[in-house]
């Protein structure tokens, strides 16, 4: 079994989903599980959905609406009869969201997030899989909530993977086009959770390492893997080959190309991961697997923007040591804030953070008891794998450098 992910721009619009189709008449469909995003920005409409019931805001029913309304958009494009299944079923999943949200008691933000935002797979799914039909390709459609099973940390769940790889064995059918949901899974009481933003490339992985599959395919609107983001580097270059070490060494500094998690279960069973274009499905894009590390071998680099740089000194000049190392990074974990460099001295550490939920504001209070604290918010961090002077240059030049770091293969530069 091959296992085809396809993400939001992919499915963004009539358009989009139609040539999803060509794709797969393109390259096959025999044997292929699809893992399918929201579509477009719906994840991001939601989110604004949730703020406003949290916000007990008037514009909740709106915000409502325009989800509703860009979804039943895109039916009347794919669908002449108005009386079509889809509709129906459309509408279904609505329904129970706005169920949700007239009912619901708890007062957890992230417990709620995952209730919402997964209607999003839900109908982007639902639409996929009766247009496939309608267009002769019949297709298996899977709520994939009951298949992966994790803990109850909405937002960023854990995947309990002994019941998860016995449900999936079970419950997908082979020989046949199955269609499913990234990004969603359920916890022990069968409420949604969610694996993480951009998890719908894991749950490619998951059902990947659970099925032995040939493959696992993320089809996209670049030609494959690229040794930088061209919207902020020009002359970005295509990689052919990655190892899964290189792949998991660029995920880990921010790769958007590959979520982190992605990459674990697909090299412990040695299935090799491609990156191509939805665009040139025939292209052969780009390979992750074992062999060499990078081909073409060249400098790849990484920029993460909106990061937080903290600065920590002791208030009595005294020495920062391991206890008080230790005690600073439970805090990052409490309050969910993601380090992506370290740098310390005797008397002061600093840190270059994601504060992803939010939570910097509260974790300050707490620091600015025991430390000095001195921060910049809107930071970037640029991080250069296999660097050398004329790479430094491309980042340096015409900015202000808050902190380099050199490691043997890796140089990080934090700027205002």
């Amino acid at each position: 079994m091959k296992i085809f992910k396809f993400g939001g721009a992919s499915v963004k619009d009539a358009e989009g989903i139609r040539n999803v189709l060509h794709v797969l008449n393109t390259v096959g469909h025999e044997d292929v599980l699809l893992v399918i995003s929201a579509m477009g920005k719906t994840t991001n409409a939601l989110e604004v959905v949730i703020k406003n019931y949290f916000d007990k805001s008037k514009e909740l029913h709106a915000s409502l609406q325009e989800v509703r309304k860009y979804h039943n958009q895109i039916l009347l494009d794919l669908f002449e009869d108005e009386d079509h299944d889809v509709f129906f079923d459309i509408n279904a999943h609505f329904d129970d969201l706005e169920y949700f949200i007239r009912s619901n008691k708890s007062p957890n933000y992230s417990f709620v997030y995952d209730q919402v935002v997964s209607i999003g797979e839900l109908v982007s799914t639902t639409i996929v899989s009766h247009y496939f039909n309608y267009s002769g390709l019949k297709n298996n459609w899977i709520d994939v909530r009951p298949l992966i099973k994790t803990d109850n940390n909405y937002r960023d769940a854990q995947v309990d993977w002994e019941t998860t790889q016995k449900l999936i064995s079970k419950g997908v059918k082979k020989k046949t086009l199955n269609i499913t949901q990234g990004f969603l899974g359920s916890d022990e009481n069968n409420f949604t959770t969610t694996l993480g933003r951009e998890g719908s490339d894991y749950t490619a992985a998951i059902f990947a390492y659970c099925l032995g599959a040939e493959s696992v395919t993320i089809w996209k609107d670049v030609p494959g893997v690229l040794n930088a983001d061209p919207r902020y580097f020009e002359n970005a270059v295509l990689l052919n080959q990655i190892s899964y070490r290189e792949a998991i060494e660029l995920a880990f500094y921010g790769a958007s190309v590959i979520h982190p998690k992605t990459l674990q279960p697909l090299q412990k069973k040695e299935i090799p991961l491609f990156v191509k274009s939805f665009i040139n499905p025939t292209l052969p894009g780009t390979k992750v697997s074992k062999g060499v590390d990078l081909e073409p071998k060249t400098s790849c680099f990484i920029v993460k923007k909106n990061q937080v740089l903290i600065s920590l000194s002791s208030i009595d000049f005294s020495f920062i040591m391991e206890e008080n190392i230790s005690e600073i990074f439970a805090l990052f974990h409490k309050y969910k804030i993601k380090v992506s460099l370290i740098q310390n001295s005797a008397i002061s550490f600093s840190v270059c953070v994601e504060d992803k939920f939010d939570k910097f504001q509260e974790l300050k209070t707490v620091l600015s008891k025991k430390f000095k604290v001195s921060y910049n918010e809107n930071v970037s961090l640029y991080t250069i794998r296999h660097f050398d002077a004329a790479s430094a240059e491309v980042v340096e030049k015409d900015k202000t450098v808050l902190v380099k770091q050199i490691s043997r293969e890796t140089l990080q530069i934090v700027t205002l």
